[in-house]
């Protein structure tokens, strides 16, 4: 369901902070308030369901309601989109690595998957970050990752709900195109060896990778092409067959270089895929809605406008059939 019919995720799980950070920048108010209007402009927009087919919250979003009471549950459950939730509590430095993190949030994980099921959520996210230089990744800082990625998703399948697993190599650095193939590929080895260990079920979870990049202060960047050959012969050699969808993260790649390079995955190797390519992007849908809303009740519609024209080319891009005269709208 969550990569059937050419649709993607939208990652509307954003902590407070993080939210906060993005609202300072375009001098939105930082307030509780502001948040739930946000949120509300997301899940109200108009035919969100045709692109969308499920929608990652955050603990504030999943219990936040519309103006007119009615739950943001209700609401992405009426529109056809199935509600997901952020589980993981965040990524703390980790003890003796200097310059790598562990996330953590297993402890007492077990309850919380049983209540955000009980409230409707049925799939949830876990998120890993894996810094790129000099010295990193190290081996250990990939394991405990890995580890913990694992046992997140055993938890969740045995509370029904559908696991995405988010392991990110980050963009920040300046390290090459093949530099980021190569710890990809044993960021997602290692963590399919947890996941085998620990007895998930292949066939009942998303793989939310990041594309494989050149950093984004390397001074030889690349072609859509040259990412879609690299990020997807990564792939091959490292996620099972079994596995139904990998959907990717945006990590800071601009709305329209994140669907030009999602189209290019499509368009060259759809017909030798094992797996759905789709997409589980957050600002690379979001960001042009919200620099458009800027916190005022007038430019809702116009920031909706936006946030479904990144939708659409998103599905497109699923498709193959993305294009950049798209963009004219």
């Amino acid at each position: 369901m969550l990569v059937a019919n050419d649709k993607g995720l939208l990652a509307m799980d954003e902590s407070n902070p993080t939210c906060n950070k993005r609202f300072a920048a375009l001098g939105i108010p930082q307030t509780l308030e502001f948040r739930r209007a946000w949120r509300e402009l997301i899940v109200t927009t108009p035919e969100l369901g045709e692109s969308i087919s499920g929608a990652i919250l955050y603990d504030e979003t999943i219990r936040q309601h519309q103006q007119d009471g009615t739950s943001f549950i209700q609401t992405i459950t009426d529109a056809g989109i199935i509600p997901g939730i952020k589980v993981d509590t965040g990524a703390k430095d980790m003890a003796g690595h200097p310059g790598e993190k562990i996330t953590e949030g297993l402890d007492r994980l077990r309850e919380r998957l049983n209540e955000y099921f009980e409230m409707g959520a049925r799939f949830a996210k876990w998120r890993a970050v894996i810094a790129i230089g000099p010295g990193i990744p190290s081996h250990a800082c990939i394991e405990a990752n890995a580890q913990a990625l694992a046992r997140y998703a055993a938890l969740c399948q045995g509370a029904g709900l559908v696991p995405v697993v988010e392991p990110e190599v980050l963009m920040e650095g300046d390290h090459t195109l093949e530099r980021c193939s190569a710890v990809t590929e044993e960021v997602l080895h290692t963590v399919f060896n947890h996941l085998y260990t620990q007895r998930v079920l292949l066939e009942g979870m998303i793989l939310k990778p990041n594309m494989v990049l050149p950093g984004l202060s390397c001074p030889v960047q690349a072609s859509a092409a040259e990412v879609a050959d690299a990020t997807v012969h990564s792939l091959l050699k490292t996620v099972p067959a079994a596995v139904p969808g990998i959907a990717f993260l945006s990590g800071g790649q601009s709305a329209e270089l994140a669907s030009e390079r999602l189209n290019a995955m499509n368009l060259r190797f759809k017909s030798r895929q094992p797996w759905a390519l789709a997409f589980s992007f957050a600002r690379a849908i979001q960001q042009p809605a919200m620099e458009i809303w800027q916190g005022k009740e007038a430019n809702v519609l116009a920031a909706q406008h936006a946030l479904i024209h990144r939708a659409r080319c998103n599905r497109a891009a699923r498709r193959g059939d993305y294009h950049a005269a798209m963009e004219g709208y």
